[in-house]
């Protein structure tokens, strides 16, 4: 436990150090808690919150909520349903903050696999992204490859696993085909048998601009499944 602690401490010390250093576009804080729990065998519900700042918390960048349902067709194929309403803050020239809300309902599919004991997902997604403050309509497209690597020895408890994630994003509705490209690592913190802190670095890439964030998380796994498989 002393060892968790100490090593949250000294991600979290460093995070605040490396954002407070740095102008504002180019390094930021993002938030997370994300719910996973399973409906029954096949199905479950995923459910998210995050919050992006443009400094340490106080200067709002993003906010939004999301959830969505899938359902296992197949081994480790998994369609889902699910939307998102987000709150987008930017600055303008000027240096004001302009406003922005979007309604993002969204498709995808997922699959699962693993390379030796190192689990690794692709998401393929489609969003319909309803867009205000000036409105705007935006078909993206998403495919995100993740891998969950496991650092303890087999047959020990897992108290730490490694994150490495990438993302490509195209509009398939705008001139400008490139959306951007997010690229995330870091690590897992398990604090208990269902939930773990995730920090992490992300990149994100896009046309003209590049943006930093560290990344701190929280996520629980439940299972309310009426009559659970033993």
């Amino acid at each position: 436990m002393k060892v968790k602690l100490s090593l949250i401490t000294f991600f979290l010390l460093g995070a605040s150090q490396f954002v407070m250093a740095q102008s504002r576009d180019s390094y930021n804080m993002w938030f997370q808690y994300l719910m996973s729990a399973k409906l029954t065998d096949k199905s479950t519900l995923t459910a998210l919150s995050q919050y992006r700042s443009f400094d340490l918390a106080y200067d709002t960048r993003l906010f939004l909520v999301s959830a969505y349902v899938d359902y296992e067709v197949a081994n480790e194929v998994r369609p889902a349903v699910g939307a998102m309403f987000l709150i987008l803050d930017s600055y303008k020239s000027d240096n004001t903050k302009k406003e922005r809300y979007e309604k993002r309902p969204f498709q995808q599919v997922s699959l699962g696999g693993n390379i030796g004991r190192t689990s690794i997902s692709h998401r393929f997604r489609v969003e319909e992204r309803f867009i205000s403050n000036p409105d705007e309509f935006i078909v993206r497209l998403r495919y995100l490859i993740s891998l969950r690597i496991p650092f303890n020895k087999t047959g020990e408890k897992e108290r730490f696993y490694g994150i490495l994630k990438n993302e490509i994003r195209m509009n398939a509705s705008k001139e400008e085909t490139f959306d951007s490209n997010r690229l995330t690592a870091g690590i897992g913190i398990k604090t208990g048998k269902n939930s773990a802190i995730e920090v992490a670095f992300i990149n994100q890439l896009e046309t003209g601009s590049t943006s930093n964030y560290a990344y701190i998380g929280y996520r629980n796994n439940f299972d309310w499944r009426k009559n659970k498989n033993k």
